[in-house]
C-alpha cells in the first residue's frame, strides 16, 4: 500500500517518546542496585503493577495482530483473544502467589529456588532468552508496520527506530521505567480504543465507507468469452495471458497501455472476470500498482460490505447500533474479503489480493482460517487443538511475564495484581472484536498489511484519533519490547554469567553486563523484525506461547505441585520442550514458505507444536523423576 506522511500523526509519536524516554532518564538516577535493575525494588504498588501486567500482555500481537486477524478472518481472529485471556485463569489459580515466594529476579531464580543445580540454570536461561527472542520478532514486525504510515519510511527503518529506543530505555532504567511505560500505555491503549468502538457503533454500517484515498473507487467485473474454459476474447480488452495458480485462474489484460490482472470465477454457471488488486515487480526492481507507477495512487484501502440487512429488508446504511445489534446484522449481511496470491510471470514478481464474497454468518463463525467444520482435514483439526493449548497453557509461563511478579512486596499484591490485569485484558479483547469487525467493512485495510487494521481505520475517522491510536500502538511495541529484553537481558547476565559460570558479580556489575546484554538482544531482534515481515504479529507470538508451555509449564507445575520433581528432571524437560517445538516450528508450512519452497510439500502441516511438544516435555519430567531421584533438593 502506498502511504503519505501523516504530520499530527508524527507530532504525537514524538511526544510520546520524549515522555517515554525522559522518564527512563528520570528513573536511572534511581537504578544502582540488581534488584533495582530487574526488579525495580520489589516496590511497584499492585494496582500499577496490574496495569503494568496488562501494558505488557496487550503487545503488538493483541492490539494490532487480533485486530487485523479479526479484519481478515473473522471469529477465528477472536480465538486469539480468548485464548490469550484463558491463560490468565491458569495464571491466577496456579501460579502467581507459589511463585512469588520462589523468585529474586528472574524466572530461573524461581525455578531453582529449592535446587542448586547448574543444569536448571543453564536450560532456563537458554528457555528464557529463546522465548524473549520468538516474543520479540512480532513487536519489531508491528513497529516496521506502524512506522511506514507515520513518517514513511520503510519497514526496515522503523524496527531499526524501535530497537534503537528500548535499547535507551532498558539500559537506562531496566524495570523502573519499563513498568511505567507499560502502566501508561496499558491505560491509555484501553481508554483510545473505547473511543474507537464507541465510534463504530455510532456510525453502524453503510455500503459507502469513506475512504482515504478517492483515486480508485471500484473494482471493475468484466464478461469474457470463453472457448475450453479458457478466456478467449473480452470486449474492449487485449487478452495477454492466463495463469493457473493452486486451483485459481488469473488473466492478464491490457486496455489503453495498461496491464491488469483479474480473478476468473464462475457464478450462477456463468464466467466473470474481478479485477484483483496488482503489485508487479519486475527483474530491475520497478514496481507497478494495478499496472501503473506509485505516482498513480491507484492501490488503496479495501474491506467493504455489498449487502446489509436490517430487519429482513436490504438498506444503504444502518445508523448508530447497540453492541449486540451490531453483530445481528452482521450476522445477515455480506463482505469483501481478500486473498493473496503470489507466482513469477514472464520475469516478474506478481502478488495478486482476490475477492471473495463472504456471508456474515460464516465471518462471525469458525472456519475461515482454522479448519475445524467443513472443508476441514485432520491436519487442520489438529492444529486448531495445538494453537488453543498453546494459548491457554503459555500465558503462565512467559518469563517476561512470570518477572512482573517480583516488583510488588508480597504473594497477596502479586494475586490482586493478576486479577486486575485479567478484567483489563478483558475489557481489552471485547473492544478488539468490534475494531476488527469495523476495520473489515470500512474500506480501511491494507491488504498487505492486515497488522495495520486498527490505525488505518482510526485514520479513516480523523487524523487526531489515528495519531493518538498510532503513539499508543508505538508504545505499547516500545514497553512490551522493553520487557522482553529486561527478562532476555536477566537470563543472560544474572543467570548465566553470575550463576552459571560463577563469575560472582557486584551489584554495579551485574547492572552493567544487564546492559550490555539488552543491547545485544536489542541488535538481535531487530535483524529478525526484518527479516519476518508480512507475517500476522499475532500469529507469530503463538509461536512464543507454544515453545514457553512446552519448555517452562511443565517443569513450573511440576516444581509447585509434585515433591518428587528432581532437578535433573526439570532441566531435561526444557530441553525436551525447547527442541520439540522449535523443530516443528522449522519445519512447518509458514516457515517453508520463507524458505522458498512450496508450503504443501513441508515435512507436515502442523503449523503449532504445543499438542505435540507439550505432552512430550510432561511425560520427560515424570519419566525422569522417576529414573534420576531427587538429591538435590535442600
Amino acid at each position: 500500500m502506498i502511504y503519505g506522511v501523516s504530520y499530527i500523526a508524527l507530532a504525537f509519536f514524538i511526544f510520546f517518546v520524549g515522555l517515554v524516554l525522559g522518564l527512563s532518564f528520570y528513573l536511572a538516577r534511581k537504578t544502582k542496585s540488581a534488584s533495582n535493575y530487574y526488579a525495580a525494588g520489589g516496590k511497584i504498588h499492585w494496582s500499577v503493577n496490574g496495569i503494568a501486567f496488562a501494558g505488557d500482555y496487550l503487545s503488538a500481537a493483541s492490539f494490532l495482530g487480533i485486530c487485523g486477524m479479526i479484519a481478515v478472518s473473522g471469529f477465528d481472529g477472536f480465538l486469539y483473544a480468548i485464548g490469550f485471556l484463558a491463560g490468565w485463569v491458569v495464571a491466577l489459580f496456579l501460579i502467581a502467589e507459589p511463585f512469588k515466594k520462589l523468585g529474586k529476579y528472574t524466572f530461573t531464580d524461581a525455578l531453582n529456588a529449592k535446587f542448586n543445580s547448574r543444569a536448571i540454570t543453564l536450560t532456563a536461561s537458554i528457555s528464557t532468552l529463546i522465548i524473549s527472542v520468538f516474543y520479540l520478532i512480532p513487536q519489531m514486525v508491528g513497529a516496521g508496520d506502524l512506522v511506514t504510515p507515520l513518517m514513511g519510511l520503510p519497514h526496515w527503518a522503523g524496527v531499526l527506530f524501535v530497537g534503537i529506543i528500548v535499547i535507551v530505555i532498558v539500559a537506562t532504567a531496566g524495570m523502573a521505567s519499563t513498568t511505567y511505560v507499560q502502566f501508561l500505555k496499558g491505560g491509555l491503549l484501553i481508554i483510545l480504543s473505547t473511543i474507537l468502538t464507541v465510534y463504530i457503533l455510532k456510525n453502524g454500517f453503510t455500503l459507502t465507507p469513506n475512504q482515504q484515498d478517492k483515486a480508485y473507487h471500484s473494482f471493475i467485473t468484466l464478461h469474457p468469452q470463453m472457448m475450453d474454459n479458457k478466456v478467449a476474447s473480452v470486449p474492449d480488452w487485449d487478452v495477454l495471458a492466463q495463469v493457473p495458480v493452486k486451483g485459481k485462474e488469473f488473466v492478464q489484460l491490457k486496455k489503453e497501455g495498461i496491464v491488469r490482472w483479474f480473478d476468473l470465477v464462475k457464478e450462477d454457471q456463468h464466467y466473470i472476470l474481478k479485477e484483483a488488486l496488482s503489485i508487479t515487480t519486475d527483474s530491475r526492481g520497478s514496481v507497478l500498482y494495478n499496472g501503473e507507477p506509485q505516482s498513480g495512487g491507484r492501490f488503496y484501502q479495501v474491506g467493504h460490505l455489498n449487502k446489509i440487512v436490517i430487519d429482513g429488508k436490504e438498506v444503504t446504511e444502518t445508523g448508530s447500533l447497540g453492541p449486540l445489534e451490531y453483530l445481528s446484522v452482521m450476522d445477515k449481511s455480506m463482505l469483501v474479503r481478500f486473498s493473496n496470491a503470489k507466482f513469477q510471470h514472464e520475469g516478474e514478481s506478481v502478488s495478486l489480493y482476490y475477492q471473495h464474497t463472504t456471508s456474515g454468518k460464516d465471518f462471525l463463525l469458525p472456519g475461515l482460517k482454522y479448519k475445524i467444520g467443513k472443508g476441514s482435514s485432520l491436519w487442520s483439526k489438529l492444529d486448531f487443538i495445538s494453537l488453543m493449548l498453546a494459548l491457554f497453557l503459555g500465558t503462565a509461563a512467559l518469563p517476561h511475564i512470570l518477572i512482573r511478579y517480583y516488583t510488588v512486596r508480597s504473594s497477596k499484591d502479586a494475586r490482586k495484581s493478576t486479577i486486575l490485569a485479567i478484567a483489563a485484558i478483558g475489557t481489552f479483547y471485547v473492544l478488539t472484536l468490534y475494531m476488527g469487525l469495523g476495520a473489515a467493512v470500512n474500506g480501511s485495510m491494507d491488504v498487505e498489511s492486515s497488522n495495520m487494521a486498527a490505525p488505518l481505520l482510526a485514520r479513516a475517522i480523523g487524523a487526531v484519533l489515528f495519531s493518538a491510536i498510532s503513539a499508543v500502538a508505538f508504545a505499547t511495541i516500545l514497553g512490551t519490547v522493553a520487557g522482553l529484553i529486561v527478562a532476555a537481558s536477566g537470563a543472560i547476565a544474572h543467570d548465566f554469567m553470575d550463576v552459571y559460570l560463577k563469575k560472582n558479580l557486584s551489584d554495579a556489575e551485574k547492572v552493567k553486563a544487564g546492559k550490555l546484554a539488552a543491547f545485544a538482544v536489542g541488535l538481535l531482534s531487530i535483524f529478525l523484525g526484518m527479516a519476518f515481515k508480512g507475517i500476522n504479529v499475532s500469529f507469530l507470538v503463538g509461536w512464543a506461547f507454544a515453545i514457553a508451555a512446552s519448555a517452562n509449564l511443565p517443569a513450573i507445575l511440576f516444581l509447585l505441585f509434585w515433591k518428587k520433581t528432581s532437578a535433573k528432571a526439570i532441566a531435561y524437560s526444557i530441553v525436551v520442550g525447547i527442541v520439540s517445538s522449535l523443530a516443528i516450528i522449522l519445519t512447518s508450512p509458514t516457515m517453508w514458505d520463507r524458505y522458498g519452497l512450496d508450503p504443501a510439500g513441508a515435512i507436515h502441516q502442523l503449523e503449532n507444536p504445543a499438542l505435540i511438544s507439550f505432552p512430550l516435555a510432561v511425560l520427560t519430567i515424570y519419566i525422569c523423576s522417576r529414573l534420576y531421584p531427587r538429591k538435590e533438593l535442600v
